[in-house]
């Protein structure tokens, strides 16, 4: 199959894109800063170059003018604002470093704080890039009616996607389209509520599932089926439970990759996370990285470059180790289903928190466990992909202060270094590992989630089995066939839902389902945010955290009618200001 990284054609393509780069004035003041005009780019090898540029920065890379924080703070995973602050992991490292993440962690990020003002500038310059695009392409006159249906499209689909990552993290935002000029203020746009922002972006996402062919020539560009996904997901937020069910079902039905594979769950869970996988018939929608291409690792996953074990041969550097909440949400009940009743917060797990490696160490035998928690959370004495044992605080750069568990879902394998790890730059942590913006597991979920909305439980609950079923595959747990030999854990249980006696059951099972599937991949935060369940969640999980060792979040509160949101930048209200005031308006409470 041909696979194609539109990263890989920048270096031929930068030239058409200096007129993109913002000024250190506004995020959206971003008049031409180079020698070429519209009118030069306005044929169809310009239009594509734009095109690509807007692509290009779905890895979370491109912005940090007026901050010194690195691709972490903007990764396309949101490790930080999705996982960290949602409860599925500690920032671990040490207290000190990177510490601008520990207040979004504690809900209580100031506007300040330029974590937040990298992440509005980044999103944004990715809106103003498709927007350029669909200037510079209603002057093109080469451009022949089926590319420019095609074109306009994917840079809809890209708009919608940058928007919607900003409207789940700071909810009131301004829409932004190819229309607004630079001229006299017009850049100046209002954040006008969360709800009219979520309407254009649906629009646009709308547009491109109408009119985006089913197959694309390159494996890295949204399709029909990704942006009808990723429209079934706009709606979940906006509630409109009855168009979701009708577009996932299509997906479920009839949906396929951009080169034409039937979306289809992957046999084994954790071959869903390695790189040698990608692409694969689950990957609905994924940021392209590759490595080893001579530029130096620019086009790898380095917003996610920190978060590997601090010991050993896997690189830098002890960050996004997960939580205790999360290991022990893993727990399951005799009949091998979840604790739905949060009891697994009684009874802890035994960990190695606070004992030396080498001291003696025998994790939990008899606890039983659901199987996707040793390809989720890297557990002391357990199979750690084929590094061997997870050895313990050796590989935790400070225990007492981050906790003693492993992230594993973006890790590479030790057999892939210099293959799917690029090796030219700092740290071994610049990975081939693409992320996936949704992968077929979410869109089951939430076609689950609809349908019990809507009353449909018996479909809602063969849509939960289906993951469970896959979780269940022995082939696929951790242990001989999977980590070069090592033996799995005998504790292993799970098995699946035999009915959902009532909708509010459906309810619950479903979201603990996407708790525990999706764990550490960026989505926590935003999932307890549409519920409105984060004030009960969060806190609980503050007070849990605490009691089981984690001092950093002791005393740290979620507060409804503000947690739900980050807030607006100060320094983006600040450069916004027309007639003597600022047109953005600030999220309540800060």
């Amino acid at each position: 199959m041909k696979k194609y990284n539109f990263k890989h054609i920048m270096p031929v393509v930068l030239s058409f894109l200096v007129i993109l780069y913002a000024c250190d004035k506004s995020y959206l003041e971003v008049p031409a800063a180079g020698a070429l005009s519209q009118d030069v780019l306005a044929n169809k090898v310009g239009v594509e170059a734009l095109l690509v540029g807007a692509y290009s920065l779905l890895d979370g890379e491109g912005s940090s003018a007026g901050t010194n924080n690195g691709p972490w703070a903007t990764s396309s995973s949101n490790w930080v604002y999705g996982s960290v602050a949602g409860g599925d992991a500690h920032k671990g490292s040490d207290p000190g470093d990177q510490n601008l993440i520990t207040p979004i962690e504690q809900w209580n990020a100031t506007p300040s704080n330029s974590y937040l003002d990298q992440l509005w500038q980044q999103r944004y310059d990715g809106v103003q890039r498709a927007n350029e695009t669909l200037r510079v392409l209603k002057l093109a006159k080469d451009v022949s009616a089926a590319d420019v249906t095609r074109i306009t499209a994917e840079a809809k689909f890209l708009r919608a996607h940058y928007h919607f990552d900003l409207a789940k993290f700071f909810g009131n935002i301004p829409y932004i389209d190819e229309s607004i000029t630079y001229a006299a203020g017009n850049y100046l746009v209002p954040n006008g509520g969360k709800d009219a922002a979520l309407a254009k972006i649906e629009a646009d996402m709308a547009f491109a599932y109408a009119n985006l062919p089913e197959t694309m020539s390159s494996v890295g560009r949204a399709n029909k089926w990704a942006a009808a996904a990723y429209l079934g997901k706009i709606y979940m937020f906006e509630k409109k439970f009855a168009d979701a069910k009708t577009v996932l079902t299509a997906v479920i039905t009839s949906g396929k990759t951009s080169l034409g594979v039937k979306y289809a769950l992957l046999p084994k869970f954790g071959d869903v996370f390695d790189p040698a996988k990608k692409n694969g018939s689950e990957h609905v929608f994924s940021v392209q990285m590759t490595v080893n291409d001579g530029t130096g690792a620019a086009n790898a996953n380095s917003g996610d470059a920190l978060n590997f074990p601090y010991g050993g041969e896997t690189g830098c550097c002890g960050f996004y180790q997960p939580s205790f909440s999360l290991a022990n949400a893993f727990k399951v009940d005799a009949n091998g289903l979840p604790l739905l009743d949060e009891s697994y917060f009684s009874n802890p797990l035994k960990n190695d928190m606070g004992i030396s490696a080498d001291k003696p160490f025998t994790p939990d035998a008899t606890t039983p466990l659901d199987p996707r928690i040793d390809w989720t959370v890297g557990r002391r004495g357990v199979p750690y992909l084929d590094w061997g044992i997870m050895p313990g605080s050796t590989w935790v750069r400070d225990q007492g202060t981050a906790g003693p568990y492993e992230p594993l879902k973006h890790l590479f394998r030790k057999s892939q270094i210099g293959i799917f790890t690029d090796g030219s730059s700092w740290t071994n942590g610049f990975t081939a590992n693409n992320y996936p913006l949704i992968r077929f597991a979410d869109v089951l979920l939430l076609a689950a989630e609809a349908e019990a909305e809507v009353g449909s439980l018996t479909t809602a609950l063969g849509y939960v089995n289906q993951i469970r079923t896959r979780a269940a595959n022995p082939d696929g747990f951790v242990g001989p066939k999977n980590n070069a030999g090592l033996v799995s854990p005998t504790n292993y249980q799970i098995k699946n839902y035999t009915s959902f006696p009532d909708k509010a059951y459906a309810v619950k099972a479903i979201r603990f389902e996407r708790k525990i599937e999706l764990a550490m991949e960026g989505h926590r935060f935003s999932d307890l945010t549409r519920w409105g369940t984060g004030v009960t969640e969060l806190n609980n999980y503050s007070v849990n955290e605490t009691k089981l060792g984690y001092t950093q979040i002791s005393g740290a509160t979620y507060k409804a009618g503000k947690s739900e949101y980050l807030p607006i930048p100060q320094t983006q209200i600040d450069k916004s200001v027309k007639d003597g005031k600022s047109v953005l308006t600030q999220n309540p409470g800060y």
